[in-house]
């Protein structure tokens, strides 16, 4: 007996109806960012590893899904690199692609490929599936799409500021109340230096970004494991328990970093982005959380992560700027800053809360029940006619018994059918029965229109 087939850990099939709830969400989120003068592009599902690895520090790198060289990859590989079984140095020679990562670094890449083309500031948005090749877990896949939004070519905070406008409005529309946290890396490199640890500042902030899953004790241990002494560790405690208003935040770190040129101007930075915030009268709190330490390592300025307040899950939206990033693939100076929507992360969340809208994840709304051949061609103009109204409808395309047809309707959640028998053929009209209520009513084709109009949109 055949093997039943199967689908890779960590990725996942959608039915039309789940289909219908992403699309919403990809929708949703398009017409907020085409609000701003974003445009969309796309990039290839696979990179060469040279424009991949590299870019997202040693844990990304090792996340990294490689594509094994078609052909004789054999070919120039001698006994000896094969005995010696060094994974990365044999991962070198056989691979020369990957599977996207995330979609920065590839935008990056189309900025410097296609610099002359491009009108600065360059606004784009993206969505496309990523891959990592993680552990799967509840809210973590292998595959995943995100959702970006990126400015490169501007160096100016209002764009720090559009985008946290940006995300309000998408959580918003979704329904979903949710925290916005931001920091600043130039902040937790100041911190880095107040500790006299600034050669360990990945390894800071990739302890304080585990704060939340792991608690402060096993952080201090992480520290400790890394070679950062008791005194810097011991200095790093206040910054790391503070709490307080956002002002009352800003005004203590700007005393404990007033000897670091770059941590003071990160809490500059900061402050000028929550001053312009506050006129905005956004509907979702901002949080100054000086823990958020997000482990890429191309972020360079303020930095963006957000949580859903009614859910446990992980970030479903981050980002943050990278002024550095395309001067990897030699255009240095060049400032970005973007962020990404977790689609995966946000279905899970509407589905969990319930809130996607059900005019939006509804398919056929009118089923016309097929009789016969004569019946079939007396109905196929109605149904013409309610498609061009912009209804869904369809024919049932086989001659089958009425129990057969309603079923379908039932199973199909399809809330109205259409009847034509020799009565209705007769009068020129059809019958309109509500699946929900039972009540049937005949109706003239364009009086079924506008009962159908005022019944479903």
């Amino acid at each position: 007996m055949a093997n039943k087939p199967s689908i890779p850990k960590g990725t996942r099939d959608f039915s039309p109806t789940e289909m219908a709830k992403r699309n919403y969400i990809f929708d949703t989120i398009r017409d907020v960012y085409s609000l701003y003068g974003f445009q969309q592009i796309e990039t290839p599902a696979m990179e060469t590893l040279q424009t991949l690895m590299g870019k997202y520090g040693e844990e990304g790198d090792k996340l990294l899904f490689k594509i094994l060289n078609s052909g004789d990859f054999l070919n120039k590989t001698s006994e000896e690199e094969l005995t010696e079984r060094n994974t990365l140095h044999l991962a070198a020679k056989f691979c020369e692609k990957g599977l996207r990562y995330d979609l920065t670094v590839p935008f990056a890449r189309y900025v410097v490929m296609h610099r002359d083309e491009l009108q600065m500031p360059f606004k784009r948005y993206q969505v496309q599936p990523v891959w990592r090749a993680d552990r799967p877990q509840k809210g973590r896949y292998r595959e995943f799409y995100q959702f970006d939004g990126d400015i490169v070519g501007s160096d100016a905070l209002v764009n720090e500021v559009e985008l946290m406008q940006i995300i309000d409005t998408v959580f918003t529309r979704f329904g979903i109340r949710v925290q916005i946290k931001i920091n600043n890396r130039k902040i937790l490199t100041g911190i880095a230096e107040v500790m006299e640890q600034a050669d360990k500042i990945v390894d800071i902030t990739v302890a304080m970004d585990k704060l939340d899953k792991i608690g402060l004790e096993a952080v201090n241990a992480e520290l400790a494991s890394a070679g950062i002494g008791e005194d810097s560790i011991e200095k790093l405690q206040p910054i790391i328990k503070l709490s307080g208003t956002n002002n009352e935040k800003l005004q203590v770190i700007g005393e404990v970093l007033k000897d670091s040129e770059i941590g003071m101007k990160g809490v500059k930075e900061t402050r000028y982005i929550l001053d312009l915030l506050k006129q905005q009268n956004l509907r979702n709190e901002i949080e100054l959380d000086l823990t958020l330490a997000r482990g890429l390592n191309y972020y360079t300025g303020a930095i963006f992560e957000v949580k859903a307040l009614d859910v446990q899950m992980g970030s479903i939206t981050g980002g943050g700027r990278y002024d550095s990033l395309t001067g990897i693939f030699g255009m240095p100076g060049l400032s970005g800053v973007g962020i990404s929507f977790g689609v995966d992360r946000i279905f899970d969340v509407l589905n969990t809360l319930d809130l996607y809208p059900k005019e939006r994840i509804g398919g056929t709304k009118v089923l016309c029940i097929n009789f016969g051949e004569k019946e079939m061609a007396y109905c196929l103009p109605v149904v013409s006619k309610i498609r061009q109204a912009g209804i869904a409808a369809e024919m049932f395309p086989d001659v089958a018994k009425m129990k057969k047809q309603m079923t379908y309707a039932n199973a199909q959640q399809i809330p109205f059918v259409v009847l034509a028998g020799e009565n209705e053929m007769n009068e020129g009209k059809v019958t309109l029965k509500n699946m929900e209520t039972g009540e049937q009513q005949m109706v003239s084709p364009e009086e079924l229109i506008l009962m159908l109009e005022s019944k479903i949109n």
